[in-house]
């Protein structure tokens, strides 16, 4: 086997000296455990050890990285079996899929990818053109319908130690508490409370699900005040049940504090579906306040996604759904938005605050030096479109000088392609290594610190930050 994806020296510096010192590097974190602390694989799906179906519906479909780019290239969705569409069939799909292959040279997605194809299912991505299109599907379908080729096995064979699933806060969690309760699985599969549909009065049935909030708290209240309380009520189920982070996904980074009074106002606004898109804004910015409020009192990490436009396209959405690949970046202003909930918790002990960003504008003019003053943020690492080699080389020139490696929260994977986790977790160790070479070439670190500080941002980073 040939493939590229198989070369040592891949993401690697290109000066032989500097290449020598990330070898060295690299293999010393090469084959830690995997923390995967924030991520979208089903608790279920791992508890119910439940087969994978064929290779379109495992790689392709529900893998909005790559159907976005097919989309741009003029490839229909229904042609990739998206949303569920059954237009075509797996074996049909998985052959448009090949016959447009080179065009994810050179993206993350084609990286990803790659390194699946070799590692996991032995298969030369050489081999993916549209004439070997079928024999490629059938030795995929061959391996994956191999007895071992199960989530349980997998999680072993990818060293996977910590990986958290996100839920919803009404979710029973159900499927981790059977994993957590098993003698016979070591990995730790923990919730994450994600509060998004409940606090965005412009979600889908945002009113039913403040409903069952209020229902869940059980003490009687009604309203706004029966409604923080659900939600600080199932915070605590989520605690009590291995949670260790709430996530989210909030549109901007705003954060407001408002008085019980004018929060309760807007609540029944929201209620009645009559709140106008700022009220709705503010709304979320207060919640987001408010919880900050309560991971102080429980403990649960508060890790923040925003900065997206969700579902652009309508034809899209209303055809393929959400999650589909028309969702954009727009810039964020973490510095105002968070000055609020700082101001009242940045030094709050025990409370950790995790930015995430995708406008890579902020890194070090406002995320590094947050990270660089506050006690209770870190650097989330880079997300989503910005989960790429060169991105990640940026992202760590941008905060290191501000920052220095202390305050970074670990690699995440934030990812539904399960077989992609590996690859992903192993590009982010070479590009540490890479850079942390370059430390070493220009005498800016020794060999030794790096060797202490590249442990450090794949191992102890996120167990520190995540409070693993």
């Amino acid at each position: 086997m040939s493939s590229i994806a198989q070369h040592p020296d891949r993401l690697f510096p290109a000066d032989p000296g500097v290449r020598e010192v990330a070898r060295r590097l690299h293999a010393a974190v090469e084959s830690l455990p995997v923390i995967s602390p924030h991520g979208h694989v089903d608790a279920a799906v791992i508890a119910d050890d439940v087969a994978f179906p064929d290779p379109t519906t495992m790689l392709i479909s529900p893998d909005h990285y790559v159907t976005r780019l097919l989309h741009a290239a003029g490839v229909p969705l229904e042609q990739l079996r998206v949303g569920g569409s059954a237009d075509t069939t797996p074996r049909e799909a998985w052959r448009v899929f090949c016959r447009h292959w080179p065009l994810f040279d050179g993206t993350a997605s084609g990286y990803w990818l790659r390194q699946e194809f070799v590692d996991v299912f032995g298969v030369d991505d050489a081999d993916l053109r549209e004439e070997t299109a079928d024999a490629v599907y059938d030795a995929l379908q061959a391996r994956i319908d191999e007895p071992g080729f199960r989530p349980r096995a997998l999680m072993a064979q990818f060293g996977i130690e910590v990986l958290a699933t996100t839920d919803d806060p009404l979710a029973d969690l159900a499927a981790h508490d059977r994993l957590a309760a098993d003698p016979s699985f070591a990995p730790r599969v923990l919730p994450t409370f994600r509060p998004d549909a409940y606090t965005k009065f412009w979600a889908d049935g945002f009113a039913a699900n403040a409903d069952r909030l209020i229902q869940a708290a059980g003490g009687g209240s009604t309203g706004y005040d029966g409604y923080l309380a659900g939600i600080a009520e199932r915070r605590r189920y989520f605690a009590e049940h291995g949670a260790v982070s709430s996530d989210h996904g909030t549109h901007t980074a705003d954060t407001l504090k408002l008085d019980r009074a004018e929060a309760a106002a807007l609540f029944a606004k929201g209620m009645a579906g009559t709140a106008t898109r700022a009220e709705a804004l503010a709304f979320e910015a207060h919640m987001l306040y408010q919880q900050a409020a309560m991971a102080v009192d429980d403990g649960l990490v508060m890790t923040l996604h925003p900065g997206v436009h969700r579902n652009t396209h309508p034809t899209t959405l209303a055809r393929f759904g959400p999650d589909t690949g028309h969702d954009i970046p727009f810039a964020v202003d973490f510095a105002t938005g968070l000055q609020p909930l700082l101001a009242d918790f940045g030094t709050a002990a025990g409370f950790h605050l995790i930015p995430f960003t995708i406008d890579e504008t902020v890194f070090s003019r406002e995320i590094a030096p947050l990270a660089g003053f506050y006690p209770s943020v870190f650097v989330g690492a880079p997300w989503w479109f910005l989960d790429a080699p060169d991105a990640m080389l940026r992202f760590r020139s941008a905060v290191t000088e501000t920052t220095g490696f202390s305050r970074s929260s670990g690699f995440i994977d934030d990812t539904r392609a399960f077989c992609s986790i590996p690859a992903r977790h192993d590009a982010s160790r070479r590009v540490e290594a890479s850079f942390l070479a370059r430390l070493v070439a220009e005498h800016r670190v020794t060999e030794e610190r790096a060797f202490e500080l590249i442990v450090d941002l794949v191992d102890a980073a996120p167990r520190r930050a995540f409070k693993l």
